[in-house]
This record gives structure tokens, sequence and C-alpha cells, in this order.
């Protein structure tokens, strides 16, 4: 069973990348475009030279390129980065759920977790390498 569960981690992983990056990059188009939802209370997009401005433009940026497993590790190692400063800054506590801080805390982990991994499959970085 455990070599039959094997073969399929780079698919697992890949889905894990995918879905991931395109939670993330919403976060970065509900900053600027307040789509799906707005996260700036009603108040307009945040503007760009701004903690949220560069935040959002990291998302966005790196969220793609994270989701299309292009440059994937070093996507990985800045947003996971960002998610802790973002959790140190505004979320620090010994209880992530207690305070918002649940979503910055998994999304460090996770992208922390790919800086070692790789993309997985279906990933434009195992595309380019064979070339």
């Amino acid at each position: 069973m455990k070599q039959t569960l094997n073969q399929y981690q780079p698919y697992a992983q890949a889905l894990l990348r995918i879905a991931v990056g395109y939670a993330f990059i919403l976060h970065g188009t509900a900053k600027f475009f307040e789509f799906p939802v707005s996260m700036t209370d009603g108040n307009g997009a945040v503007p760009l030279f701004s903690l949220f401005g560069v935040a959002a433009l990291l998302e966005l940026v790196f969220g793609a390129l994270f989701l299309l497993g292009l440059k994937t590790r070093l996507a990985a190692f800045l947003l996971s980065g960002q998610m802790a400063v973002a959790y140190f800054m505004m979320h620090l506590s010994p209880f992530p759920m207690t305070n918002g801080g649940e979503a910055a805390y998994l999304f460090c982990f996770v992208f922390f977790y790919f800086i070692f991994a790789g993309s997985g499959a279906w990933a434009l970085d195992n595309r380019l390498s064979k070339k």
C-alpha cells in the first residue's frame, strides 16, 4: 500500500501547491481589486506604496508564480517570510486561532514546506529544467 501511495506524492504535492497559490492570489485581488471580497472594510483598494499594497503585490506576483510552479522555491521562500512577518506584526499570540492569525500561520508553514519539497508535478519548473 505504501508504495502505491508514494507514486502519487508528486501529484498530491502539485494539487496542494495549486490550491494554496490560488487562495493566496485571492488575498491579493481582495486587497487591490476588492474581489471576491473587500479586505479594506469598504475603504477602496489599498495604496500600492503601503504595507498592505506591498503585501498585495507579493501575493499577486509570487502567488501566481507559485501556482504555476515557476521559481517555486524562491516564491515559497519569499511568501513564507511574508506570512511570518504578517503573523508577528498583526497576529502574535501563542494560540493562532484566537486572534485571526490562523491563515498567516498555516500559509507560512505550507510555503516553508515547499522551499524544501519543490513544486511537485504539473509545474513549469519541471518543463524548463528538461530543456
